[in-house]
């Protein structure tokens, strides 16, 4: 059974790796999306092809950081296609670095994207969610925010956050307005992530581990079995790891 259909999606990160493939599949599966990133150019020529392939998405250049940017993504989502059913909080930064290289810059990036970005996300949808006492938030997390790998401490942290927001989110807006709130957590998959670590032994670390990632796609199936469930079952959290990710 298709539950799924002709709901209306807000993914952000879409551009690229799992918020990509999530958005493919969401519309493979009746959904209209609003697909949001910062990389705007990317973004356009992303939502272009599947527009032509004759899926119903739109783009949004969004940067999570910023309140003011993820209300109007909100209201854009509503304007266009009447509500926001599901919000898939996807925009993330996973940087490694050891806490003797003293990475400030690295850390602040990803607490502002990895926790303000998926706050600011919440709280521009919510509001509407409450006012029909429905809908569905996925929070991308991670095996990081089960368990601390090296290197890893301050990404983490941030994944450690997200389990607790999701878990006090379930129980309140869950339980009390029929709101259902879950994670999916990923192992180590191939979204290009090693490239952006700016700490050479970060980055030497990264790209070996990315020797075993799994595909978006991979990811992506999950999210759809995670939110394509009838209205009274929640899917709390789905790990999802490479065969022979030993951690």
């Amino acid at each position: 059974m298709n539950y799924l259909q002709n709901k209306v999606a807000i993914v952000t990160g879409a551009s690229s790796g799992i918020g990509a493939a999530t958005t493919r599949a969401l519309a493979a599966h009746g959904v209209r999306v609003v697909a949001a990133a910062l990389d705007e150019k990317g973004l356009e020529s992303f939502v272009c092809e599947l527009r032509k392939a004759g899926s119903e998405v739109v783009a949004f250049t969004t940067d999570v950081t910023q309140p003011d940017q993820t209300q109007a993504l909100a209201r854009f989502a509503r304007e266009t296609y009447g509500t926001v059913d599901i919000l898939v909080n996807n925009a993330g930064l996973m940087l490694f670095s050891n806490w003797v290289d003293l990475a400030v810059h690295d850390w602040e990036k990803m607490i502002d994207v990895n926790i303000k970005g998926y706050l600011n996300a919440i709280a521009a949808v919510l509001p509407l969610m409450l006012e029909h006492k429905s809908g569905q938030i996925l929070n991308m997390d991670s095996v990081a925010g089960h368990q601390v790998g090296q290197a890893a401490g301050v990404y983490s942290a941030t994944k450690f956050f997200v389990q607790a927001m999701t878990e006090s989110m379930r129980k309140e807006l869950g339980v009390q307005h029929g709101i259902r709130v879950n994670t999916v957590s990923p192992g180590v998959i191939n979204t290009g992530w090693a490239d952006k670590v700016s700490d050479p032994e970060g980055r030497k670390a990264a790209k070996e581990l990315n020797r075993i990632a799994i595909a978006p796609d991979d990811i992506a199936r999950a999210v759809i079995y995670a939110l394509n469930q009838p209205e009274n079952v929640t899917v709390n959290d789905l790990i999802i790891s490479p065969t022979r990710q030993d951690w």
